[in-house]
């Protein structure tokens, strides 16, 4: 019962955000040039990730660090949560690979190799030496413990697509293919939270605030705000954005543009 008042209470929000609708103005305080192909975002000590060539790249004031694993095909998924313990994940090759703070190779996991069989299409660091694992041969969410080498599915089957994941030390959590959002814990607990307008890009904070594009609109819906901002004053064309402690971050093709946001 307490579930469906909550998805109730999430999917009215929502509703009340697209019909009560404002400008938001942002002020600009820092750009940078940058050659990158894809913008991964900054970390809590604000050094600044990409990829560049399929080769992922560490930018700070100590100077440029970079990996590539040329054998491992594409670089599909970057975790940046943990500074010392980034993850890479090359979905071709169902292979994840651990780095230092310096982007030296901690660990390498072959998941094709593990005993319980595993096509991981989705993943991110979890607590306790763990990996959050979509394992789509089962469509089941599961933690893999790397120092152990042990794998564990902690859900039910998971109906219908990803169209977006993310995770955080405490949650995997997703939207699918019918814009419903659902979040789960480590003890496999799927929480369903509400239900999404339509999106091109979307990113989702930890403290539940939701910033999408759409036809070339960037909207910010806060948590428990019941209204949704059209942001204003910025690149109209950009390939990302990425969303932090009410910094604002636009990529172009050349520099990255960083705006402060600030909430009625």
């Amino acid at each position: 019962m307490i579930k469906k008042i909550m998805l109730l209470l999430f999917t009215l929000q929502f509703a009340s955000a697209l019909s009560q609708e404002q400008g938001l103005k942002v002020m600009t305080i820092s750009s940078q040039k940058i050659d990158a192909d894809t913008f991964i975002g900054y970390d809590g000590l604000g050094n600044l990730y990409y990829l560049k060539n399929n080769i992922f790249f560490k930018e700070q004031k100590e100077g440029l660090w970079q990996y590539k694993n040329i054998s491992l095909g594409k670089i599909t998924h970057v975790d940046i949560q943990n500074p010392l313990k980034i993850m890479l994940l090359y979905g071709d090759f169902n292979t994840a690979v651990l780095l230092d703070n310096q982007l030296n190779k901690i660990q390498k996991i072959n998941f094709s190799e593990n005993e319980v069989p595993i096509l991981t299409t989705a993943m991110g660091i979890a607590s306790q030496n763990r990996l959050w694992i979509y394992n789509s041969l089962t469509q089941q969410i599961g933690l893999f413990d790397y120092l152990k080498n042990t794998y564990q599915s902690i859900t039910p089957t998971i109906q219908g697509n990803m169209k977006w994941h993310e995770s955080n030390f405490n949650a995997f959590e997703w939207v699918d293919d019918d814009l419903n959002w659902y979040s789960c814990d480590p003890f496999g607990k799927i929480t369903s939270i509400g239900k999404l307008p339509d999106f091109e890009q979307i990113q989702i904070t930890k403290n539940k605030d939701v910033l999408y594009l759409k036809d070339k609109k960037l909207h910010l819906i806060p948590f428990q705000k019941y209204i949704r901002y059209t942001i204003e004053g910025v690149e109209k064309s950009f390939k990302k954005f990425y969303y932090k402690d009410q910094i604002l971050s636009i990529f172009t093709d050349q520099e990255i543009t960083n705006y402060k946001i600030t909430i009625p």
